[in-house]
């Protein structure tokens, strides 16, 4: 381990502040989600899209560093030969793809555009649809599955602290404006595995000391839970963050994003883990005791 706690933390103390902390981040969250918005990537909102061949063999590293001159780090390149790419832009209008093509031609000089067309998103409604239905279904099965093998209201404050996650990860990056493309929702849906394993082992250690509820009081049950998993989750954390850092910083343009949004999950689902199920769990037990 890097890390062994071994010192008793009153976290269960600093339940109000944590909550009001958490409040202040999902309603502000939320209103850039409403006012702001996102912003959708060629995978949501379609583009153009251009067969080039070059005079020259060229990398797809050298041209997407042509591209990012002209505002398009994020776009989707692909090499069909040593003198060939297929390049999809973002882009409003064909104005923006010509100066693309024309950032192109400044780098590698004379080049043959094959086929320069619109094209549509990846990710349409109907996909959409599909993947808020599964994001439910999932939600469902966990609560499903948790209460099994728990109880209800573990399982409720288990997906209280991964809504709670994924919102205030949207709204970073609402705040930020950083481009949101299929490797978000892959990062979003690690978030919501890797938060839900973290708030697990929490509420696991709660359920083997739930002996001692009588005696010592649910807020000093969840306390004493908290403590002693606090040296795995810190390490955990600390394992993950810490290549996901360097993915971040080194990575390049392509998974910037990607590792920006693990980022964020990391720090947040450790706090949640730590504060928000237990705290929900501590609060509704507080105001409506339940037997067993």
């Amino acid at each position: 381990m890097f890390v062994r706690f071994k010192r008793k933390i009153d976290f269960m103390g600093f339940r109000k502040t944590a909550m009001s902390i958490s409040l202040v981040l999902i309603f502000a969250s939320l209103a850039l989600l409403a006012f702001k918005g996102l912003n959708l990537g060629i995978d949501f909102t379609g583009g153009n899209l251009a067969q080039i061949e070059f005079s020259a063999p060229v990398s797809v590293g050298d041209v997407r560093e042509a591209l990012a001159g002209s505002g398009q780090k994020q776009a989707v390149i692909q090499a069909y030969s040593d003198n060939g790419v297929l390049v999809r832009v973002s882009a409003s209008d064909d104005s923006v793809a010509h100066e693309t093509l024309a950032a192109l031609r400044a780098r590698f000089g004379e080049l043959t555009v094959l086929r320069l067309e619109k094209v549509g998103p990846v990710v349409g409604d109907v996909l959409r649809r599909q993947a808020f239905v599964a994001l439910a279904v999932a939600l469902a099965g966990i609560l499903a599955y948790v209460t099994v093998r728990f109880r209800f209201r573990f399982a409720a404050v288990s997906v209280a602290a991964l809504i709670h996650d994924t919102i205030i990860t949207l709204g970073v990056f609402s705040l930020t404006g950083r481009e949101i493309s299929l490797p978000f929702i892959a990062a979003i849906l690690t978030i919501v595995g890797y938060s839900l394993n973290d708030t697990i082992v929490v509420l696991d250690r709660v359920r083997e000391n739930w002996k001692g509820l009588r005696p010592k009081g649910v807020i000093t049950v969840i306390n004493e839970s908290i403590n002693q998993t606090l040296s795995r989750t810190i390490n955990t954390s600390l394992t993950t963050f810490i290549p996901v850092l360097t993915l971040f910083i080194w990575g390049g343009p392509v998974i910037a994003n990607f590792a920006f949004a693990l980022l964020i999950g990391i720090i947040v689902g450790t706090f949640s883990s730590i504060y928000i199920a237990g705290t929900l769990l501590g609060e509704w037990y507080t105001r409506s005791p339940e037997k067993g």
